[in-house]
């Protein structure tokens, strides 16, 4: 039998139309199925997608069609109106049939509207040339969408745009990229406002009563936690805890060397060394520039910390005074948070945090009411996230090394402290090498800056994240050969597995075209955005947070298993995460639809194989 011919023929570049939309693409012809009489197309992003034969056009004819159109707008000129409308004899014998007549002929001219996706925030949408311009200079993040060929609409699908993702645009010149010239300016340029600030009305950790205890119980949770690995038969059973005197939780001496800490870092922060990047747009279409030089503090930091060492500080008076540190910086967290809050009041809409914009004082004070706060160009959110208390971990990390040899009278210090070391130092380098790639991350897109943010970023992390430090220093812990191979090999695949996952994700969404991830599978979404479906992500949803899980594991097992508080931040590690994954699925869900649910049946499981 006789194979009919095709229309299309592969490796043919045609113009296909994005399914349920009236949006042309430039795509490439893969192949055509005479079965299901579909041709399978690729998009400029990699999206690939089975296509009528209805639903492609060639080139020619797209163009043939785009000047007709153009045609037809231009014969319908503003001026004609304008001429017409200076003559003063023929206003005053105009009816007042004719004159609502033009008039809804102008109102029609302005509706005659491109469409063209503008960039949301949180997607990698890039914006053309012309809208730049037309949007204040709208930067354009990434070179991910393809331009979009007008069509013409009429006047009731225009209106219906209106309150949708596509912004409402004068009609261009398609044959040489150039806009029609402006012939007239009284002509109205239709433009989408940037959207106001929307209230919160998803409140997490049960609400304004959930935060509330929250911000009560965390810092106590932490100070027990602190209080019961530094004893020497630290156990769960010693509780009522035998609180220290006030005195001893206190030193001014102290609170001004945690003061020092993080003047030195914002110093390091503002050097003028390191590349300057953008971050993703926000609600207005504006982007915030960031520099990345956090390896270079980390560096210098190194250096002093080695000339400090060399002069003979010691170090492990750190861990003498540990929880007059901790009490330190937790009076700053507060003053810090009260600062941010009353500020967030003079803040734009444009740079209020979804997450924190209740009206609810309590609530808004500890989920952040500002995105980016700033003090100029200083972003604090940022310099919080990566810079004090991440290396602050590795300095007191140290610091517990120092004091352990010198509280066990040791000459070399034991190799549970060296692997902790060592897998907590990979985690803070790896992260601060990666810096940039914090900018796309939940907690710099999404999250305000408030009380749970500083907290976490001042305090939690740089004093509970070093709970298998401190707990070493009195409670030494002999490993094997076999052992410490076992742990080696176990920090290494959580660590591959967390790199790979979180660098595939940041390419792809930079770039979808990128050599690097075109072979990954992908469901298109109607936002423009593609989920991945193959490689780690294909595995488990969150490949990520797997790899995180497995690292926090090797941290804790070299300290044994006689006690459950160094294992504290493995079990912290599991709860955020699990509610990080319900959020998450929450918000992508309202956000992706359809496509979510197929999502969800190609990668069922969430973050343990074949269990969750």
């Amino acid at each position: 039998m006789r194979m009919p011919a095709t229309r299309f023929q592969t490796g043919e570049t045609v113009m296909g139309r994005w399914p349920g939309s009236n949006l042309y693409y430039e795509v490439k012809v893969l192949n055509y199925d005479s079965k299901s009489r579909l041709y399978t197309v690729i998009y400029k992003d990699g999206t690939e997608l089975e296509l009528k034969e209805s639903d492609i056009t060639s080139m020619t004819m797209f163009k043939q069609g785009s000047t007709r159109s153009r045609s037809r707008s231009r014969s319908r000129s503003p001026a004609r109106t304008r001429r017409s409308s200076r003559s003063p004899a023929r206003t005053s014998r105009r009816s007042s049939s004719r004159t609502a007549e033009l008039q809804r002929e102008k109102l029609k001219e302005v509706l005659e509207v491109r469409l063209t996706p503008v960039a949301i925030p949180h997607e990698n949408n890039s914006n053309s040339k012309h809208e730049k311009k037309e949007e204040n200079e709208k930067k354009e993040e990434n070179n991910t969408a393809t331009k979009v060929i007008e069509l013409q609409k009429t006047e009731t699908e225009s209106e219906n745009q209106t309150g949708g993702r596509y912004n409402l645009r004068r009609r261009k010149d398609q044959g040489d990229g150039k806009p029609v010239e402006e012939e007239t300016k009284e002509e109205t340029l239709v433009q989408a406002k940037p959207p106001a600030a929307v209230k919160t009305t998803d409140l997490e950790f049960g609400g304004r009563v959930g935060v509330f205890f929250l911000m009560l119980l965390l810092p106590v949770a932490v100070l027990a936690l602190l209080i019961l690995s530094g004893q020497k038969d630290a156990s769960l059973q010693d509780f009522p805890l035998q609180i220290p005197p006030l005195q001893s939780l206190w030193d001014w001496q102290v609170f001004g060397i945690v003061l020092l800490w993080l003047l030195f870092q914002a110093v390091l922060a503002l050097l003028p060394v390191g590349k300057v990047v953008e971050g993703m747009p926000l609600k207005n279409g504006e982007t915030l520039k960031y520099r990345i030089n956090g390896f270079y503090a980390l560096v210098l930091t190194a250096v002093v910390v080695g000339v400090a060492v060399y002069q003979e500080v010691d170090l492990s008076y750190i861990h003498a005074h540990f929880l007059q540190f901790y009490t330190s910086a937790l009076v700053i967290v507060t003053l810090l948070s009260i600062y941010l809050f009353i500020c967030s009041c003079w803040a734009s809409e444009s740079n209020l945090a979804p997450g924190g914009n209740s009206g609810y004082i309590i609530y808004d004070f500890f989920m952040g009411r500002e995105l980016n706060p700033r003090i100029k160009s200083f972003d604090i959110k940022f310099f919080c996230e990566m810079r004090p208390g991440l290396i602050g971990w590795v300095l007191i990390n140290f610091a517990m090394l120092l004091a352990e040899m010198k509280h066990q009278n040791l000459e070399n210090p034991s190799p549970a402290m060296l692997l902790v070391n060592g897998f907590q130092l990979l985690w803070v380098v790896d992260g601060i090498w990666h810096e940039e790639k914090l900018l796309t991350m939940m907690d710099i897109v999404y999250d305000g800056f408030g009380f749970m943010l500083t907290f976490g970023d001042l305090a939690f992390v740089p004093f509970t994240f070093t709970c298998q430090a401190y707990y070493l220093v009195s409670h030494p812990n002999d490993l094997s050969v076999f052992w410490i191979a076992t742990l080696i090999a176990m920090n290494g695949v959580g660590y591959y597995i967390f790199r790979k996952a979180n660098s595939q994700k940041f390419v792809f969404r930079k770039n979808p075209s990128h050599p690097a991830v075109l072979h990954l599978k992908a469901i298109p979404t109607a936002t423009g955005k593609s989920l991945i479906v193959s490689g780690l992500w294909g595995f488990v949803r969150h490949p990520n947070y797997l790899g995180d899980i497995i690292m926090g594991l090797a941290w804790s097992l070299p300290c044994g298993f006689n006690h459950v508080i160094p294992y504290f931040y493995l079990i912290y590690l599991i709860t955020l995460l699990v509610h990080r994954n319900a959020r998450d699925e929450r918000q992508c869900r309202k956000k992706y639809g359809s496509a979510w649910e197929e999502y969800c049946k190609a990668v069922p499981y969430r973050i343990f194989p074949g269990i969750y």
